[in-house]
């Protein structure tokens, strides 16, 4: 019996649970591995933040967001400043309200997503459209 295809969405759905557990598993170790917030404990939530692919800037920018928040609470418990770290990475995730605005401006769209979620497509799905809307793309 042939196996049924997958939409895009539970295909994205699928991937993006596996990356978010990893995170999450990564996060629970260090916070219930250490005992004390020291460098040694930063250290390894900028590693799990970089094999997350969050990035070298934003990871940076995280922990160092951490660290002033931490200092500032006065937090001694790695498990104390686990909504700290939360609430510093979707700091990090806002958006602007003009964070797509193509209208007059040479833009670039970086696609990032774990393996076989259709980013290929997306990318072409979202070429197309502003070619439509007369926009000059380039895909590379």
């Amino acid at each position: 019996m042939a196996e049924e295809k997958k939409s895009f969405f539970a295909r994205l759905r699928e991937g993006l649970t596996k990356t978010r557990n990893n995170i999450v598993k990564g996060f629970d170790s260090v916070f219930s591995g250490y005992s004390v917030i020291d460098n040694e404990f930063y250290e390894e939530l900028e590693e799990i933040l970089i094999m997350s692919d969050m990035g070298i800037d934003t990871t940076m920018n995280i922990i160092e967001d951490l660290k002033k928040k931490v200092k500032e609470n006065k937090i001694k418990e790695p498990e104390e400043c686990r909504q700290l770290l939360i609430d510093s990475i979707k700091d990090q995730m806002r958006l602007e309200d003009s964070a797509y605005d193509f209208i007059d401006k040479k833009s670039v769209v970086l696609v990032i997503g774990v393996n076989g979620v259709g980013k290929t497509t997306s990318v072409g799905k979202l070429a197309a459209s502003l070619k439509g809307q007369g926009k000059k793309v380039l895909l590379a």
